[in-house]
């Protein structure tokens, strides 16, 4: 029997009285065991608001981030549910918001989605009736009771914190200001970036775009494993380029994988000089993150009272894996 209490977010709370944000993106599982999944989702929970569940990023099929997220929910893990536009109709999407609505999942991050082209079924055929702006004003409909043509929700609103993604190192300085304005005016409650490589980039955004805004914007970090891993993503990510002194840096360090921990820590405390979140990227390695942030020094969120204090580093010995980067926006 579905529980008839109210569903309380901690991450939309947290959002609201503006602390740091800290979430996680955890992949659905390729199959229909999600053990891997949950052990990974577990070792974020004192460390995160939120674990982010992709809606098959980089068009490569997974489990449902629905079903996902309501299993992370079953298990005291607060999700946030990823939803794209490329594999749903309006009627679809409109099915799965009621159903996440009724299932206790209150957290959702509205996308475009990638391409059916660059994932592992090519010929599989993209829906795209809608895309991020749309789907946002679909959901801020939904909230307000109404359908996607305006008609009453006869079995009640939903009440979804919706969130969108934005790319600040996009090379369309207007076209970023113009669709982050559109994504505001349609209902984003809050912004999650793409990966950061570029922190005087993130600054400019942030003091020339989204100043005065009101919402919160949650930096990309991701974790780079060794400099083929870098090289790999400036040769295939667009609009991501690693410096060259972080390449460097990854080649010359006798623990490639550690170095890409300390890199990472510090990208955390550059942004949280310039906005209210980070959102941790560790593709394979998500059990990293604790250890990322206890040298930015972020404490577990149960100490968020001393969230400023610094802590130890921990010894590190761990393989490197190979990097997936998720939805377009």
């Amino acid at each position: 029997m579905l529980n008839s209490q109210p569903i309380t977010s901690s991450f939309r709370a947290a959002a609201q009285s503006g602390k740091f944000l800290i979430t996680a993106e955890v992949c659905p599982p390729k199959g229909g065991n999600p053990a891997h999944m949950i052990q990974m989702a577990q070792l974020l929970k004192d460390r995160v608001h939120a674990v982010n569940i992709t809606d098959g990023s980089r068009a490569v099929m997974r489990m449902s981030s629905l079903a996902a997220s309501v299993i992370l929910h079953q298990q005291g893990i607060e999700p946030i549910c990823q939803v794209a536009c490329r594999d749903r109709n309006v009627i679809g999407l409109q099915a799965d918001l009621m159903g996440a609505q009724a299932l206790g999942i209150r957290n959702i991050l509205a996308l475009t989605g990638d391409p059916v082209k660059a994932g592992d079924h090519p010929n599989a055929r993209g829906v795209f009736e809608l895309e991020s702006v749309r789907l946002l004003a679909l959901i801020r409909k939904l909230n307000a009771g109404l359908d996607f043509n305006e008609k009453p929700l006869t079995d009640g609103a939903t009440d979804l914190f919706v969130g969108a993604a934005v790319d600040p190192q996009c090379g369309s300085w207007s076209g970023l200001q113009r669709r982050f304005e559109r994504k505001l005016v349609a209902g984003a409650q809050f912004f999650q970036s793409q990966l950061i490589s570029d922190f005087d980039r993130l600054e400019k955004f942030m003091t020339q775009v989204a100043t005065g805004c009101d919402k919160p914007i949650l930096a990309g970090i991701f974790l780079l494993k060794s400099a083929k891993n870098a090289q790999f993503i400036n040769r295939c990510v667009p609009g991501v380029q690693i410096p060259d002194h972080i390449i460097e840096r990854l080649e010359r360090a006798s623990d490639p994988l550690h170095e890409g921990i300390v890199i990472a820590a510090e990208q955390v405390r550059l942004a949280r000089e310039l906005c209210q979140g980070v959102h941790m990227m560790a593709v394979k390695r998500e059990d990293l993150i604790p250890k990322i942030l206890d040298l930015a020094g972020i404490a577990p969120l149960r100490n968020s009272n001393r969230s400023r204090e610094r802590s130890r580093p921990d010894p590190l010995n761990n393989a490197a894996e190979s990097p997936q980067i998720h939805s377009s926006i």
